[in-house]
């Protein structure tokens, strides 16, 4: 049964802008992989290719000839793929440093192997029987902005919130954290901070410290990757403990994860699939984080539903206790029907869905 890809770009249009300490975003672009079999017509498996602006390693100009010489590639060797090979075909098919193209990849034959139904992990969450704890994301703002959004978190049943800081005045960030600690202490309302490496090593300790009066759960990156030393210091000495996120991000070799984080040691490490090479080098990650007794969560890198889905069952797998970050389902408004849904701070799998992608035809890859 030898398998076809095609894919097709399709740009998502945010709701309203969405700011981080690396700018503003309005719009995002991902390329849908869809994979069929023509032993079986009509049964597909989707996938997302969604490499993060500014951020992921793959985000580069000729990305889309980068998946268009992939896609020709597995397309040329008529592979079937099972769950023995599935590792080694992503592994000497997709060159390391495209790690959204394998995550997408990765998704699209994960789901055609269970059958296309957009059911790529069997567990309570995707069987409807379990929801998944989540944070609620506060988004970088104005002062008033942010406070109103951590109120409708509060009203939409969020008993963990994480706040975007770094953008706007650091003064005016904790008044926003010091106003939800005036109403709630730390074992009602969990704090979570991320600052996408905007502090600086003249400022980050004293900026540690005075978040700390906040009895916060974690801050992520609170400076730039790459700094080793300084990170290990902070890691170790900082009175809010750290969760680093855009520091795993173009590490593939397990032997490199490995040494990474026991030079390191961080309390926690965020893990975006999408950013890291797909489920398979996330898993290697969970592994070593529990050999090393460090705490771990999954969270979304901003993809449509599709990839969204494929990420919640996947997360689902390890029944991991604390809040994943993956409520980013309402922030497109030409977003793809959703099988998931929040309630009450957690995400939900309610239905099957038969996903359409209008606009052109898909490209196939020559």
């Amino acid at each position: 049964m030898p398998l076809k890809i095609v894919y097709k770009p399709h740009t998502l249009h945010f709701r309203k802008e969405a700011g981080t300490s690396r700018g503003v975003l309005t719009q995002k672009t991902s390329w849908i992989v869809i994979v069929t079999d023509s032993e079986k017509p009509g049964v597909a498996g989707y996938g997302e290719c969604g490499p993060l602006p500014g951020l992921s390693v793959d985000d580069i100009p000729d990305f889309e000839a980068q998946l268009a010489d992939v896609c020709s590639i597995f397309n040329e060797l008529d592979l079937d793929v099972f769950p023995f090979n599935l590792g080694i075909i992503l592994e000497q098919l997709i060159p390391e440093n495209l790690p959204s193209i394998r995550a997408g990849i990765e998704m699209a034959l994960l789901d055609i192997m269970n059958g296309g139904q957009r059911m790529l992990f069997k567990n309570g969450f995707s069987g409807n029987s379990e929801g998944i704890l989540m944070n609620g994301l506060i988004w970088m703002g104005s002062y008033e902005n942010m406070l109103a959004q951590v109120e409708e978190k509060l009203s939409q049943g969020f008993t963990t919130l994480k706040m975007k800081v770094g953008a706007i005045d650091f003064e005016q960030e904790c008044r926003i954290l010091e106003a939800v600690r005036q109403r709630f202490d730390k074992n009602t309302i969990t704090l979570r901070v991320d600052a996408n490496g905007a502090f600086t090593a003249e400022n980050a300790k004293e900026r540690l410290e005075i978040l700390s009066a906040f009895d916060l759960h974690s801050i992520e990156q609170p400076v730039k990757a790459g700094q080793h030393e300084l990170m290990a210091d902070l890691c170790a000495s900082s009175p809010v403990p750290v969760a680093l996120d855009e520091e795993l991000i173009g590490v593939p070799n397990y032997r490199d994860k490995f040494a990474l984080l026991k030079k390191l040691v961080p309390p926690f490490i965020i893990l975006k699939p999408t950013l890291l090479g797909g489920f398979t080098a996330t898993s290697e990650w969970i592994e070593i984080a529990n050999r090393l007794h460090i705490g771990w969560w999954v969270t979304s890198a901003l993809e449509s539903n599709i990839g969204l889905n494929a990420i919640a069952q996947y997360t689902a797998s390890f029944n991991n206790p604390l809040p994943q970050g993956l409520g980013t389902g309402q922030l497109y408004t030409n977003n793809f029907d959703s099988p998931l849904t929040v309630e009450n701070g957690y995400l939900y799998y309610r239905k099957a869905v038969a996903w359409e992608l209008p606009g052109h035809a898909l490209a196939e890859p020559v």
